[in-house]
């Protein structure tokens, strides 16, 4: 056989580009969940590809492409049979197999999302090692190894079924018999938002993965030493761009409507869920053909992902069921209706008849029973032996400190406010006078031997802090003790809603500046806090005012007036 350079430096480029979505779904997983199982959501997905891809060279990839029935490959340990008849022209076979390894442990790191925040680390060792060893390799077989589906006419042409859709197809199954997470929904079954704790690391997961999906879609041309070929890796790039980014703006109009707000983490789902959709059919379309996917799979996403937290009460914390598992076999239906003939059957909409979408839908339907059944046996003899749930004590503590030991994936990491503003040109505005502010003018009645300490406690908004310490420091406060708290007045909170569900935002963040003053006027202290903190809306804050007994400076034993000096 004579090996192309071309061709083989594409699929290689193509192999570690998606070996790198591994760090995408890591850092989607961690942000969109809670930052006490980080470090578990972590090691999950590097342990998901160091499982899979020993057990993908021992049995996977000989099941997958052996050339034994139309259901099943060989058992062919280590990869030491002929393959010369599915090598793609002028590539070797261990680039081939790198690049297929790749591809299964996407399918296994899917499942991880959804079962996030509860799961024992052992258990999911375990399911990983079956979908990687077998239950992805048999229905790879059947689309891509030359099995039935394949002879049929079958067309999946990066993954949307065979990777995505076997995964989401877990994740669901997974999710249903794990149960939802300690809190997720009260008594009457209301669904509770729980927050991702760091949507910039999720949002750098989503471009990470956007950025590879370039090579999921790209290098399944598996070639580039031809001008048909270079056409075909043309269009696949502009069709998988195109759909991801359509089907983001759908999402962020849609939630924009019904929210009332455009939802961030939707948002974010979307962009994943086009680019899953259009994974199946990026060769077999034309651009119109991969907006309306992305659009489609836009409104899929945020409707799946309500119909699953909300009617059936299935908890996934990421949204992996409904962007890999719907959105997986929705782009392969549609493939069937707006192929144009290039590279498959033409689609319904382009002339072709119904055989095409006929052996798509079987295709699908065939693949989520193969894999439904025998996930479903896997996870329950998990249950019946080691247990597939942590404990509840252990679920509440976090995965990082009872799975793995670690105290926290943040050590000596602390939340700073915002410096950028510290040379902010603070200008007074005119607030309205208010109740008892005269009385508090008024100059206490204190015997000159009992001088007075006075505590000012400033209740505000995050984002007023860095005002309000310039404006204190430009008269002459210079300590101030600052805390972030939780907290509300008498409007209980505002109701705001995250990925659909809405949040019962009764304790809304808030920052506590505590000042003791003796030698600047109280009165002064209160009317430039207030000037910097006004807006006139609700949750302005509050200002509290009392009398301190008396101070004393720790390192020099100084009290009262001497000890709230500088030196």
């Amino acid at each position: 056989m004579t090996y192309s350079p071309a061709n083989t430096i594409w699929v290689l480029l193509g192999a570690a580009l998606v070996f790198f979505m591994q760090a995408g779904f890591a850092m989607c997983e961690a942000g969109f969940t809670r930052a006490k199982n980080t470090g578990n959501i972590l090691m999950k997905n590097l342990m998901d590809f160091c499982i899979g891809t020993p057990l993908y060279w021992l049995f996977g990839f000989g099941i997958m492409f052996g050339a034994g029935t139309a259901l099943f490959g060989w058992i062919d340990p280590f990869i030491m049979g002929d393959y010369s008849a599915v090598l793609p022209a002028g590539v070797p076979l261990w680039a081939y197999a790198i690049f297929q390894t790749v591809f299964c442990a996407t399918s296994a790191t899917i499942v991880s999302g959804s079962m996030a925040e509860r799961t024992k680390f052992s258990a999911y060792c375990i399911y990983s090692a079956a979908i990687s060893l077998f239950i992805y390799p048999v229905s790879g077989h059947w689309i891509w190894g030359g099995g039935w589906l394949a002879e049929m006419g079958f067309h999946d042409f990066a993954g949307s079924t065979a990777v995505h859709m076997v995964g989401g197809v877990c994740a669901l199954i997974g999710a249903k018999i794990l149960g939802p997470r300690i809190g997720k929904y009260d008594k009457d079954g209301k669904p509770r938002a729980i927050l991702g704790h760091n949507l910039s690391i999720a949002a750098l997961g989503v471009f990470i993965l956007w950025f590879c999906w370039f090579g999921f879609n790209g290098a399944s041309t598996v070639g580039m030493d031809s001008d048909a070929l270079i056409t075909s890796a043309g269009l696949v790039f502009f069709n998988t761009n195109l759909a991801a980014a359509v089907a983001t703006l759908v999402t962020m109009i849609f939630t924009w409507l019904r929210y009332g707000k455009p939802d961030v983490s939707m948002t974010f789902n979307a962009a994943l869920a086009g680019l899953v959709g259009i994974t199946a059919g990026c060769d077999a379309v034309d651009p119109f053909g991969a907006a309306v996917i992305g659009a489609v799979c836009g409104l899929a996403v945020v409707l799946s992902i309500g119909f699953f937290d909300r009617v059936v009460k299935i908890d996934d914390p990421v949204g992996a069921i409904s962007v890999h598992g719907v959105c997986g076999s929705l782009g392969t239906l549609l493939t069937g209706l707006f192929a144009t003939g290039v590279s498959t059957e033409k689609g319904l909409f382009y002339g072709g008849g119904f055989h095409f979408l006929g052996v798509q839908c079987l295709g699908v339907v065939a693949t989520i029973a193969w894999t439904a059944v025998i996930i479903t046996v896997v996870f329950l003899a998990i249950k019946k032996t080691i247990g597939l749930r942590a404990d509840a004590a252990d679920e509440t503590m976090g995965l990082d400190r009872s799975e793995h030991g670690l105290p926290t994936a943040y050590a000596g990491y602390a939340m700073m406010p915002d410096s950028s503003f510290e040379d902010m040109e603070t200008v007074p505005q005119p607030v309205p006078a208010a109740a008892g502010e005269e009385a508090l003018r008024k100059p206490r009645e204190k015997a000159p031997e009992a001088p007075v300490y006075t505590r000012v406690q400033i209740i505000c908004r995050p984002g007023s802090l860095e005002s309000l310490k310039a404006a204190m420091n430009r008269i002459g406060i210079t300590g101030m003790t600052v805390t972030n708290v939780m907290g509300y007045g008498a409007q209980k909170g505002k109701p705001e809603y995250y990925r659909g569900t809405p949040v019962e935002v009764t304790l809304l963040p808030k920052v506590q500046v505590d000042i003791v003053v003796s030698k600047v006027p109280v009165h002064q202290v209160i009317d430039t806090a207030r000037s910097v903190l006004h807006t006139g809306h609700i949750g302005d804050g509050k200002i509290f005012v009392c009398d301190v007994e008396n101070v004393v400076r720790v390192r020099t034993g100084e009290e009262g007036y001497d000890a709230l000096q500088g030196d």
